[in-house]
């Protein structure tokens, strides 16, 4: 298992055109992969491979998340997704 930390930069956070793109991208790979967001009240996780899940996550610009990675392909899931991340979602 690894995992990374991330902020999201782009403006909108991840509203369903970003979400899209992060769990089509999550999709390539093998590997469980999961998104953390920490808050005052509540922890959230959600499947990076559900669009609905991340969007259920209520990610916004400027929140910190954690991409965990779980399976035989995790360490190139790590670095793609957060490189994703630090590319601002395609926006």
């Amino acid at each position: 298992m690894v995992s990374g930390k991330v902020v999201i930069k782009n403006p909108t956070g991840l509203h369903l055109r970003p979400a899209g793109l992060f769990c089509k991208t999550a999709m390539q790979f093998k590997s469980k992969i999961t998104v953390h967001k920490k808050t005052r009240h509540e922890d959230v996780t959600a499947n990076a491979k559900s669009v609905l899940s991340v969007l259920g996550a209520c990610i916004k610009s400027g929140d910190e998340i954690e991409i965990v990675c779980e399976g035989e392909d995790e360490e190139k899931a790590l670095e793609m997704m957060t490189g994703l991340v630090l590319d601002g979602l395609g926006e």
